[in-house]
Order: C-alpha cells, then structure tokens, then sequence
C-alpha cells in the first residue's frame, strides 16, 4: 500500500478519535506543533525515518521533544505509530490530518499573493468577499511576491483567482487584438 494512503488511513483514524472524545482542538494543536516541529527539523525527520535507528530510541526522541507540549491522546497515537513502525509517515501524517480536519470543520484555506502587504481593513474584506462567494469559513495565507504586478492572484484548491494588474493588462491586450476595444 502507498504511503499516502496508509498516512491517509491513519490521520482519519486519528481525526475520528477526536471527533468521539470531542479533542478536536486538543488534538488539533498537538498535530500542528508536530506538523511544524517535523518541517523545521530535517534531522528528526531522517532520524525517524532511518532502518538503523531502533524503535526504542526512536519512541525516547519523540517522547523528550513532545512529552511535555502534547495531550495524552496525542502521546498515545505516537507511541502507536512507533510500534507499527509507521513513525517515518508522521510529519506525512500530520499534514494529512489537518487537511482532514479543515474539511470536517468546513475551513478553506485561500493562497493570497500580492506586490505589498495588505491593509488589514483590505486583508478583512477580502477574507469576507471570499467567505460569500464560497459559502465557508476561510483561512487567508498571504504571501508578498515581488513579480505581482498591482492587485492579487489568490488560489482555492485548483481554482486561481487572478486580479492582478498584469493579468488586466493582458485582457486587455487581447480584446484590442481581437478589434473588439472600441477607440471612439
């Protein structure tokens, strides 16, 4: 079996636990911390994924790092993984679940890019505009990128929603090509 499926299988598995102990934002932040944690740190992600490292030291490393930032039900799945040798899929499996987790919430995330950073009366609005249209709650990630030109490309899932000035522009060009821009 693929490992995306298997880490599939198992952040559901720990989303359902959550659900039924009614954790979800206990757990939730567990898996955030780790998710981050695993992302900053390449050593820990090599080290859980090495055949040499045993699964004892594997299970004392994970425990030292998280033991006192983590709930019970979080220390429990960890231990869990270890002993099915599925650690190396956690940050995998982090990832994962909190995907699952915004989707059972009812939670989009929005990839906003644009040439300044936002005013936050403009960063408000634009999260609302978006929440209408919709019909969910959103979660905005702006990213400042140099090579927009004016205005903002923002993506939802595979839809990308293109404001920008250059974009326009473009438009623009294409109708006065095509004759269909009256001068007059």
């Amino acid at each position: 079996m693929s490992e995306y499926k298997v880490s599939v299988r198992y952040a559901t598995s720990l989303l359902d636990i959550a659900i039924e102990k009614n954790i979800v934002e206990t757990v939730s932040r567990d898996v955030e911390l780790i998710h981050s944690t695993m992302e900053s740190s390449r050593q820990l992600q090599l080290a859980l994924a090495s055949p040499v490292v045993k699964s004892n030291i594997k299970l004392a490393v994970l425990e030292g790092i998280f033991d006192d930032k983590v709930g019970d039900e979080m220390k429990k799945f960890l231990k869990f993984l270890v002993e099915k040798k599925r650690e190396n899929l956690l940050n995998s499996i982090a990832s994962i679940y909190i995907e699952l987790r915004d989707k059972y919430l009812g939670i989009v995330n929005v990839n906003v890019r644009t040439a300044v950073k936002f005013a936050d009366e403009q960063m408000s609005q634009l999260k609302s505009n978006f929440e209408n249209y919709l019909k969910k709650k959103v979660r905005i990630n702006f990213l400042i990128d140099s090579a927009t030109i004016g205005g903002f490309i923002a993506q939802v899932g595979d839809t990308v929603f293109d404001a920008s000035l250059s974009h326009q522009l473009e438009l623009l060009k294409k109708q006065l090509l095509k004759g269909g821009v009256s001068l007059n």
